[in-house]
């Protein structure tokens, strides 16, 4: 099913995000984590890619293997590294596996890019570019944004523009980088919506469940951390049970926030940890099903 057309039904989603392993032997683990996830009924899940071949034709399999598992998988596909023969090669794939949905992506600029390397050898320079090549295929297409600014852009103004631009090219939504801070993703769907951007937004959440993962989420994501948030790490550094158990306390009242401020889709990066998942779909089952008017509210 298009995931436009899921999230045209529910007045709140819940998905997930998994990434393909970088060698080939993790392949199996991987997918079953999938099938595990699958079991704790998300609305889709989102399958990430590896820029110049590392993973490409892995996150095909695992996408096909959910979709056998009657859910929704919203493949990922980015510019960097990859050539147009490999961009080409990929949506194929994704067509001949019966993937309808997939998340355009420029990819981040590699850490190891050489002096006067051509990073997009497709010619594809941008998400934009990427968007509407795969509208034209005639899939569903997922764009990614971020509340608080892309870390390249100039400014939040300009990050806007060209978030609009990629709108306009034919994103049939989108989804947010990870955030630790409810008001700054509020502050963002306001200014959406003053730019003329009214195509629906799902909320990125990565629970914290280690101490160690807070420098790296900020360096990714640009991310504020919180007072709060970055208290819970201190304390618990030392203790990773306590760790685990206030993350996932801190990102299930997230996301309580959220859909209870009429936000209508959620998105939580598991890591690959079904384990996560299954803890926070624990405490908000009766949400979500009261959200979407499948119990008593």
């Amino acid at each position: 099913m298009d995931i436009s057309a899921i999230l045209a039904k529910r007045k709140v989603s819940v998905s997930f995000e998994i990434f393909p392993p970088k060698k080939q032997d993790g392949l199996e683990s991987v997918k079953q984590s999938a099938t595990e996830l699958v079991s704790l009924h998300p609305d889709f899940i989102s399958i990430t890619f590896g820029a110049g071949g590392t993973t490409q034709g892995n996150t095909a399999e695992i996408a096909a293997s959910v979709e056998k598992q009657d859910t929704t998988a919203l493949a990922h596909l980015t510019c960097v590294r990859s050539t147009r023969t490999q961009m080409e090669d990929a949506i194929a794939s994704y067509k001949a596996m019966g993937i309808k949905n997939v998340l355009a992506l420029r990819g981040d600029m590699p850490r190891d890019m050489a002096e006067g390397e051509n990073v997009f050898p497709s010619g594809l320079t941008h998400a934009s570019d990427l968007v509407t090549l795969l509208k034209n295929e005639g899939f569903c297409v997922g764009g990614a944004c971020y509340p608080e600014g892309h870390p390249e852009s100039r400014n939040r103004d300009s990050d806007i523009e060209n978030l609009k631009h990629k709108v306009d090219a034919g994103v049939d939504f989108l989804t947010t980088q990870m955030f630790f801070d409810n008001d700054m993703l509020y502050s963002f769907l306001y200014r959406l919506q003053a730019a003329g951007i009214h195509v629906p937004v799902i909320a990125g959440i990565m629970p914290v469940t280690n101490a160690s993962q807070v420098n790296r989420m900020v360096d990714l994501s640009n991310a504020y951390i919180p007072r709060k948030l970055l208290s819970l790490c201190d304390k618990f550094r030392d203790s990773p049970e306590a760790m685990w158990q206030a993350g996932i306390a801190y990102a299930t009242d997230q996301i309580i926030d959220l859909i209870s401020n009429g936000v209508r889709g959620i998105h939580i990066y598991t890591m690959n940890k079904p384990k996560v998942a299954r803890a926070i779909m624990q405490n908000i089952d009766s949400i979500t099903a009261a959200t979407n008017g499948l119990i008593g509210a």
